[in-house]
């Protein structure tokens, strides 16, 4: 295999595709919706309901509301990365005349609200919840499946002490994977024009994989080609262990210091040098030809591996915030949870080109005029 240039700061940067006229090149060419603008509003709806439903009865879990903004004071925000860089939108309520104001904050996900929920709703071991959450990150570059607009089954179950392991793990893992599949099964029964030779289904294994395994695969790739070549022969994988420092002195990608556990040692499990009780679930997408992410997801932190991953992070002042103290006084339950980007498995399980086919939202200009000479049609 060829050499590739790495440049590990692009890679590690973040998700994204990079310009316009490189996306504009990587859309297909060729591309005709296998399901017109009503069945597809037909099939979200119906195929939703289904994964909510059995995610529920596979996990053990009810629905919930969940916060749109949440107070900035409370810590409570996911800042989804270590280096800052993805900060969420800030308003301030003056309320009450400038009396009782709030400075409240759009959520980017409920990755740390959903474990203080846990609590509130006396979730206890082998119990949990899941939300129809809706978010907004304005850092992203807008491509064909990255949107300021965010929305997933954000969900979190407790757990016991000795569940924190990667057994446990990959244990629900494979029961989420489960729901994946046969929600792709239930839209081609709806919408059997779904059922296309070009575009196979997903396997009803998920093959999980350590980043440390990936690296030693293709060492001279960076990381996300590394990703779309192990898809080749693996069209659907679990990448266990992101966001500890792999063995080329980076981590698979950055994940932030207070939800998953990225620094636990896992040798003893695996036998060889491994971190870390999360992972990414990763799919190839035969519309456009490209890897696609569908869940991050892991076993939390607890009060010990909180306080390493934020020393390691120097974000140890965040100590101060009430969610956080909540895990280091053991206030809340241990928990194991994640998020399924709801259009990002619609655009999958439709045969979408497109996250903007499945969603609403605000796309730039000159990204609406590509998609419409490739015979996409973004919602307004």
């Amino acid at each position: 295999m060829a050499t590739v240039t790495y440049d590990k700061k692009a890679d590690l940067a973040g998700p994204g595709i990079g310009d316009y006229q490189e996306l504009e090149r990587i859309l297909p060419a060729d591309y005709r919706s296998v399901l017109d603008r009503r069945e597809t509003q037909q099939a979200i709806f119906q195929v939703k309901r289904y994964i909510e439903d059995n995610l529920c009865k596979e996990l053990n879990l009810m629905m919930v509301e969940v916060p749109l903004i949440v107070d900035a004071d409370s810590g409570v925000n996911d800042m989804l990365d270590r280096d800052g860089s993805r900060t969420p939108v800030q308003f301030h309520i003056s309320n009450d005349r400038g009396k009782n104001p709030i400075d409240a904050q759009v959520v980017q996900a409920a990755t740390k609200w959903k474990r203080v929920a846990l609590k509130q709703f006396d979730c206890q071991a082998d119990h949990g919840i899941c939300t129809d959450m809706r978010a907004v990150r304005k850092d992203y570059f807008l491509d064909h499946d990255h949107s300021a607009y965010v929305d997933q089954w954000d969900w979190e179950r407790s757990i016991h002490a000795v569940d924190r392991n990667l057994v446990f793990l990959k244990g629900i893992v494979s029961k989420i994977w489960k729901v994946l599949v046969g929600a792709e099964k239930y839209a081609q029964e709806l919408f059997p024009q779904l059922k296309d030779p070009r575009y196979p289904n997903l396997p009803e294994e998920l093959k999980f994989l350590h980043a440390e395994e990936i690296l030693d695969m293709f060492p001279e790739l960076p990381r996300k080609q590394r990703e779309t070549q192990i898809l080749q022969k693996y069209p659907a994988i679990f990448i266990v262990g992101i966001g500890w420092a792999l063995k080329d002195g980076y981590p698979h990608e950055n994940r932030a210091a207070d939800y998953d556990d990225w620094i636990t040692d896992t040798r003893n499990e695996t036998g060889k040098d491994t971190h870390g009780l999360n992972g990414d679930i990763l799919v190839w997408n035969y519309v456009t030809k490209r890897r696609h992410e569908l869940t991050s997801m892991g076993i939390r932190v607890n009060a010990e591996t909180l306080r390493k991953q934020l020393e390691m992070s120097n974000l140890l002042g965040n100590l101060k915030f009430p969610y956080h103290q909540a895990i280091i006084n053991n206030q809340v339950p241990l928990s194991i949870g994640g998020g399924i980007g709801q259009s990002r498995t619609l655009m999958l399980l439709l045969r979408k080109a497109h996250l903007g086919e499945v969603s609403v939202t605000v796309w730039p200009k000159i990204l609406k005029e590509i998609c419409a000479k490739k015979n996409i049609f973004v919602l307004e």
